[in-house]
């Protein structure tokens, strides 16, 4: 009867809920699979999102943040390293992933691993390598880490309520939610994350350039930033295709591609050519690959032999060639089939409050202000109120000094120890904190000296809490904190640029190279713009140079009809072509005209003529507004015969002279004024950007200018020791009767 009884109820649900029962189950109710996918898959997605893939404006995502302040609890910031394994198990306490996954993640973090500009981990023992795909990291028990000296900007004032913190996933501690940096972390070292539905691949930039930007969008928000960050800087360097409308897009936008190619040498002894970097997207092994690859399939014939040559000292794929081939015409081949140029695509997603957002560079570094903003005011209002309350205490203090022995007789004559701080309230007039504090002093400091000593801070404390309201109170005042902050990161963490540039131009297919004999000749250039080429032989037959009325010969050298020659003009441009592309000239000739020869641009005009066989050493350009600038020549070097490269210096000022030097010289600088100084080259920095604005060497006075610059030769070294300065920029000395040394004396 039973049995019946159940069949019977089980029918009668079945038949008032047809669609929600299933025999056997019971009730199973119905649901659309888009509600299901919302209910369960959208959290996971959410968690993915805000959790765990996308970085924060400090820069960090949630993993890289709690292994960093774990290290930073356990004192490694300052003290010894500890093995990595100690560090992975603190870190589980607030990331409980696994320690795997946490020590993949210092791995990257590490500088042994190569994988950041600026790495935050200073590791000691294997971690790899990020352009090695098969080159295995040690076990964590093996390795050993602290924090980098970089963290100290991090860290800063992060015990002073600058951040909010969060308890950890079990409530037993608490966890930062971001970290205060000094400094735009987010763009100085490179970050990606594939979360759900989106991702991020943020790329690094040059620290001093980022920080640079920064402090001039203080200044000044319509700044241009393409005139102090010259375009990102990858740890791995290579060669940076230069295109400034793809770099304003991203700079605008958050999007874009960058192009990047290895950079190599040719050892012409075994004809070799060894790859030393690498574009940051590749590994070593992939680049092999792909080369052998082509060579089964045919498609590259020049290459006989191709390893691995990587060690202690860094990256190096060896390729051997055979005998005959151009090793620069085979990369070039090898650039367009092999991962030996790459693209770095850009997408800079950040999470800001909560909220993923793809920005462009403008708009993080707007972000990062307005954070850091707030970092320093948290810290203010905190030490703020640290001050108030020491000055509080002091004042109530003080007021024990009008009668101590009225103190004294009030503690003694207290028969209930929980009297003694009401008492001293009523017979002073102070509140419970300051009663408690006084009620505190051991009775060896109960004595005139000692409460003087301690009162002689009130005025200090008031004129610190004064202060501190008004940069509360004035935004100004924080920007310049933030300034003088970022200053300071820029002194003791900058480092040169790794990542250089190579120019459209560069990329054009070169000319076929004919056999022109090598042969020594000599090289005329007029200020006119007249240019000769003239043999040893022909220039003893006959000597005296014809010239055109009123024109003056400019440059005289001696070199090889192999020689390569740039001509740098007065729009910035520098025209590039070899001395045997000009035929043999006699002294009785005007010689060719080389706006014409060239193609020059209308109305362009040559200024200056730099001789190279191999783009070694520095050119040194002169500014009319007293600045210099240092330009390693091989910014210059292209593998054609002729080409015209914008772009060749900067267009902000006049240039006044030009010169090219193997070694560190010292060059006179005159103005307008009759000042001069004499600086040496050494004291310049090169600077990889072929239009940088170059740095301050001689300070000018209003209306005053540079009007002539020459190299000091030993014979005026005697004559103008003098107006030699150890530091620069400098104002100079009087110079009236210091003779201009012709520049060019035939």
């Amino acid at each position: 009867m039973a049995k019946k009884s159940k069949k019977n109820e089980d029918k009668a649900v079945k038949k008032s809920l047809p669609n929600a029962y299933i025999a056997g189950s019971g009730i199973v109710a119905e649901e659309q699979i888009t509600d299901t996918l919302e209910k369960n898959y959208m959290p996971y997605a959410m968690s993915v999102i805000v959790s765990r893939a996308l970085p924060e404006i400090d820069g960090f995502k949630p993993s890289h943040r709690k292994l960093l302040y774990t290290m930073y609890k356990m004192g490694l910031l300052t003290g010894p390293k500890t093995k990595s394994a100690n560090i992975v198990g603190q870190t589980m306490k607030l990331n409980p992933h696994g320690d795997a996954a946490i020590y993949e993640t210092m791995v990257r973090l590490a500088r042994g691993n190569e994988a950041l500009l600026h790495p935050y981990i200073d590791s000691k023992g294997n971690f790899g390598k990020a352009y090695s795909r098969d080159m295995a990291y040690a076990a964590s028990r093996y390795t050993e880490a602290k924090l980098d000296p970089i963290c100290n900007e991090l860290f800063r004032d992060i015990d002073k309520d600058t951040v909010d913190f969060v308890p950890n996933y079990d409530n037993e501690t608490v966890e930062p939610t971001l970290l205060p940096a000094t400094f735009p972390s987010v763009l100085v070292n490179s970050n990606v994350g594939i979360a759900v539905s989106m991702a991020s691949s943020v790329c690094s930039f040059n620290l001093a350039e980022i920080c640079e930007t920064t402090i001039a969008l203080i200044r000044n928000p319509e700044h241009n930033i393409l005139t102090t960050l010259k375009g990102p800087d990858f740890s791995g360097g290579g060669f940076m295709l230069y295109d400034e409308d793809e770099l304003e897009k991203i700079y605008r936008t958050g999007r874009g591609s960058i192009k990047v190619r290895s950079r190599y040498q040719f050892d012409k002894e075994s004809n070799c050519i060894e790859v030393v970097q690498i574009p940051p997207t590749t590994t070593v092994e992939a680049i092999m690959d792909k080369i052998i690859e082509l060579i089964k399939a045919g498609k590259i014939r020049e290459i006989s032999y191709i390893r691995d040559e990587t060690d202690i000292n860094g990256l190096k794929l060896a390729i051997d060639i055979k005998r005959g081939v151009d090793p620069d015409k085979l990369m070039k081949k090898l650039f367009k089939m092999t991962p030996l140029q790459d693209n770095y695509s850009c997408n800079f997603n950040i999470l800001i409050g909560g909220t993923p957002k793809v920005m462009g560079v403008y708009e993080i570094l707007d972000e990062w202000i307005a954070f850091r903003r707030e970092c320093i005011k948290r810290r203010t209002y905190f030490e703020l109120n640290k001050k108030k309350e020491r000055l509080h205490l002091l004042r109530g203090l003080q007021k024990i000094l009008l009668d101590i022995d009225k103190a004294v007789k009030i503690v003694r004559e207290t028969e209930e120890e929980a009297e003694v701080v009401p008492n001293l309230m009523i017979g002073f007039g102070i509140d419970e904190t300051q009663a408690e504090y006084v009620a505190e002093i051991k009775l060896r400091h109960l004595n005139k000296e000692y409460i003087l000593k301690r009162t002689a801070d009130i005025a200090d404390l008031e004129k610190d809490i004064a202060e501190m309201e008004d940069i509360l109170r004035d935004d100004r005042k924080i920007k310049n904190i933030i300034v003088t902050e970022l200053k300071d990161v820029i002194a003791k963490y900058q480092q040169p640029r790794k990542t250089m540039f190579y120019y459209e131009n560069d990329e054009d297919d070169s000319e076929e190279d004919d056999d022109t004999p090598d042969y020594p000749v000599n090289l005329f250039l007029t200020q006119g713009g007249y240019f000769k080429k003239i043999t040893m032989q022909s220039l003893r037959v006959a000597s005296d140079q014809k010239l055109k009325d009123g024109d003056i010969m400019m440059t005289a050298l001696e070199g090889t009809n192999k020689t390569e020659l740039l001509f740098f003009t007065d729009k910035c441009q520098v025209y590039k072509t070899k001395a045997s592309a000009f035929k043999d000239a006699k002294a009785s000739e005007l010689g060719d005209f080389i706006p014409v020869k060239l193609g020059f641009d209308e109305y362009e005009n040559v200024i200056s003529m730099i001789p190279t066989t191999d783009y070694s050493g520095y050119l040194i350009m002169i500014f009319d507004n007293g600045k210099a600038a240092k330009v390693p020549l091989n910014a210059y070097e292209t593998k054609t015969n002729r080409k015209k490269l914008a772009n060749a210096y900067t267009a902000k000022a006049k240039l006044i002279r030009m010169f090219l030097v193997s070694e560190n010289t010292d060059i006179l600088v005159r103005s307008t004024n009759g000042r001069a100084i004499v600086f040496n080259t050494g004291m310049i920095l090169p600077k990889s950007a072929r239009d940088t604005i170059g740095v301050q060497v001689m300070t000018l006075k209003a209306k005053a200018a540079v009007d002539s610059a020459y190299i000091v030769t030993e014979e005026m070294a005697e004559s103008v020791q003098k107006f030699a300065v150890k530091n620069i920029p400098a104002a100079g000395s009087l110079a009236k009767d210091l003779e201009d040394p012709d520049q060019l004396t035939l």
